[in-house]
């Protein structure tokens, strides 16, 4: 991690979920962070509470806008790349398709278009969704070299995402910046307020002393916590940047297969790991079309990167309630956030992660 000190990183996305936990964990690894993106998606958000504008330089703006991410690419002169910035809810896309394509197809690219005319760039991660796959509704995990599909349109624009990343890497990248995309399963941690997830759905609730509506209680997703997949994201753009070229193709981040679970086994969890939680109810209202079982296979990223998921599912769940627990007595996000990745880094290391932190 030390090859991270006064690197130029550019992380698009920065003020979502994901993008504010790994612009947090680039600052404290000593990267020299700008962001770009649309202002915070949720109110309160992680980028506001944890003041992650005070740390990297951010700038605000639109991945479907070509000029704005040319901008910010020749501004910045990235060496590294990570591109997150999304429209990442499956039921929005329904309302909204033409919007869910522009920014998660063409705005993939207009960044790999702006990166490579960037001399300075050397890797690129972009970042996709474990349901880009063509979803067949089996029991078998699905590999990285398995068809891409998508019944609804944000699956679909995830699957056009890895297309775009792989005719850019063919057409344009054989002999400039390594380019990979990366798929992780249901990503949870502390700090997501987004609208329509579950477990933000399941703290809202639980704070406000009301029962959680549950949609779906019996699908299955692949859920991880969301150091998990940066914990990879970051190891894949480490080789990129060593020129281990070998390393430019797409990659499976999800966790080990017990831990692949139903919605009505989070929902008790999370309620047991919160204490006096009231009991969910059923949500009847008018619903679309959402995958029921997803796996993925990461035996690839096991073999060749020797990753492992380092918090079972239990654990993941307790680090969320312990950090919404923290922030509800008052203590700073930015300090709680930075403390897990602390505890997260150091621990995964030795191959033992505490209960708790």
């Amino acid at each position: 991690m030390n090859s991270w000190r006064g690197r130029r990183v550019l992380v698009t996305g920065d003020t979502g979920f994901k993008g504010s936990w790994l612009s947090l964990w680039l600052h404290a690894l000593g990267a020299e962070v700008t962001g770009f993106a649309l202002a915070p998606p949720s109110e309160p958000s992680l980028f506001d509470a944890a003041r992650i504008g005070d740390l990297i330089a951010h700038h605000e703006g639109d991945v479907r806008d070509l000029t704005a991410v040319r901008a910010v690419v020749e501004a910045s002169r990235p060496e590294v790349i990570f591109h997150l910035a999304a429209q990442p809810l499956v039921r929005l896309s329904y309302r909204e398709p033409v919007e869910t394509y522009a920014t998660n197809v063409m705005g993939t690219v207009h960044l790999l278009e702006a990166a490579r005319r960037a001399p300075d760039v050397k890797a690129i991660v972009c970042v996709t969704s474990d349901k880009c796959y063509e979803n067949r509704e089996w029991v078998w995990p699905y590999r990285e070299n398995d068809p891409m599909g998508g019944r609804d349109p944000y699956s679909s624009s995830k699957g056009c995402a890895e297309l775009v990343a792989a005719a850019y890497r063919s057409s344009f990248f054989a002999d400039g910046p390594a380019l990979a995309t990366v798929r992780a399963g249901n990503v949870i941690g502390g700090g997501d307020w987004a609208e329509d997830r579950l477990v933000p759905d399941l703290i809202r609730a639980f704070e406000a002393g009301v029962a959680p509506l549950i949609r779906s209680p019996d699908s299955v997703r692949p859920w991880q916590h969301v150091l998990e997949a940066l914990g990879g994201y970051l190891q894949i753009a480490e080789r990129l940047v060593a020129g281990e070229h070998q390393f430019a193709d797409a990659w499976n981040f999800g966790p080990a297969d017990d831990d692949t679970q139903p919605v009505s086994w989070i929902v008790e969890r999370m309620r047991a790991a919160w204490g006096d939680a009231p009991r969910p109810h059923a949500d009847h209202s008018a619903r679309v079309h959402e995958a029921g079982l997803l796996r993925l296979d990461c035996s690839k990223a096991r073999a060749a990167l020797g990753w492992r998921p380092a918090l079972n599912l239990e654990q993941a769940l307790d680090w969320i309630v312990a950090w919404h627990k923290a922030i509800g007595r008052g203590e700073d996000a930015r300090a709680v956030t930075l403390a897990q990745i602390a505890a997260y880094s150091a621990a995964s290391s030795q191959g033992s992660v505490p209960v708790a932190a």
